[in-house]
């Protein structure tokens, strides 16, 4: 066979070959990957649920399977709900056996994250994304899930769902409070391709101004551990939001001074700052500053807004985000509001 030929066969052969699923994907990232938002959902799509982090059982997730199917969808529910290696939901090749399955799936349309707690960090280099990557989906959760939020933005440039997960549904819908059954709807809005748009409270140490950029962020713990990693978070030109939950401030500090002194605030297009919930000091260890003062000293001088009390967080009010999707934030007299343009 002739040499140009056997080149053309060959690749025409290669693009009938399927790709085959194994631990650890061959595909080669991008530094700035173009952007991707997977197909939104329609009535009668699967939204598979996984547990790649903490243990959970079927009986907790119950109520986020009756709301999400009164929705329209079909649930599909992974083989790591009830199962438990001590704090994780099965041990790490269970964990990442089971969200490969969903990954690779054609069926499933969205992954729902069954809960936070630790563990992602531990599996998300054995996940071969590369039929994931020739039909992405939707992927769901925060906190712990903030590594995989970090790793598809990084690595793919894929969109995904910053929201609460199955253990934050409501028990009974009809004894909710608005502000559980708003955020929890927001999921939905999201998935059908609504843009939304969100309002922060006035808060009198908010920076003003306006900007637009791809949004991006999450558990601020996360993203600092993310840092020299091939899923560290790019910030330039972009729009951060963090939150994080049950740190002492020291810690907090030391956190933001991390983002700080690695160049992570220095170009961005705007700060969110969402809930941070906080550990007391301990006694005569007072560390003296609020995360008011910890964030503005570490963005002295910069231009771009910064929006304080966001309704993003470990709190009743986590509103659905979109990782990834261009925003726009405006931040004045009357609060700050977050908008996709997308």
């Amino acid at each position: 066979m002739k040499r140009k030929h056997f080149l053309s066969f060959m690749l025409t052969a290669g693009l009938a070959i399927p790709v085959q699923a194994s631990f650890g994907s061959r595909t080669k990232s991008l530094e700035n990957p173009p952007l991707k938002q997977p197909p939104f959902l329609k009535a009668g799509d699967t939204i598979g649920i996984t547990s790649p982090a903490g243990f959970i059982t079927t009986a907790e997730i119950l109520p986020a399977i009756a709301m999400m199917e009164s929705w329209g969808f079909k649930i599909k529910i992974g083989k790591t709900i009830d199962k438990r290696d001590f704090t994780m939901g099965g041990t790490d090749q269970e964990r990442a056996a089971d969200l490969q399955e969903m990954l690779d799936n054609p069926e499933i349309k969205a992954i729902m994250c069954a809960r936070g707690g630790y563990g992602m960090v531990r599996i998300i280099d054995l996940l071969n994304f590369d039929r994931f990557l020739q039909m992405p989906k939707w992927i769901i959760g925060f906190s712990d899930v903030t590594v995989l939020h970090c790793h598809l933005n990084r690595q793919f440039g894929i969109a995904s769902i910053h929201s609460k997960m199955c253990n934050s549904f409501p028990t009974d819908p009809a004894l909710a409070d608005g502000v559980q059954l708003e955020t929890i709807m927001s999921i939905k809005k999201l998935l059908k391709g609504e843009n939304l748009q969100y309002q922060g409270p006035i808060v009198s140490l908010n920076k003003p101004g306006k900007t637009e950029g791809l949004l991006l962020g999450g558990n601020l713990s996360i993203i600092e551990t993310m840092a020299g990693t091939k899923s560290d978070l790019q910030t330039d030109g972009k729009i951060l939001f963090v939150e994080d939950t049950g740190e002492y401030l020291y810690r907090l500090d030391r956190m933001f001074w991390n983002l700080k002194r690695t160049g992570k605030l220095a170009n961005l297009a705007g700060l969110i700052i969402g809930g941070f919930k906080t550990k007391p000091d301990d006694p005569g260890e007072e560390f003296g500053k609020t995360i008011y003062d910890i964030v503005l000293e570490k963005v002295k001088g910069y231009g771009y807004p910064v929006a304080f009390d966001f309704p993003v967080g470990h709190q009743k009010n986590n509103f659905a985000l979109k990782c990834g999707v261009k925003h726009s934030l405006e931040v004045g007299p009357n609060g700050s509001r977050l908008a996709a343009m997308s």
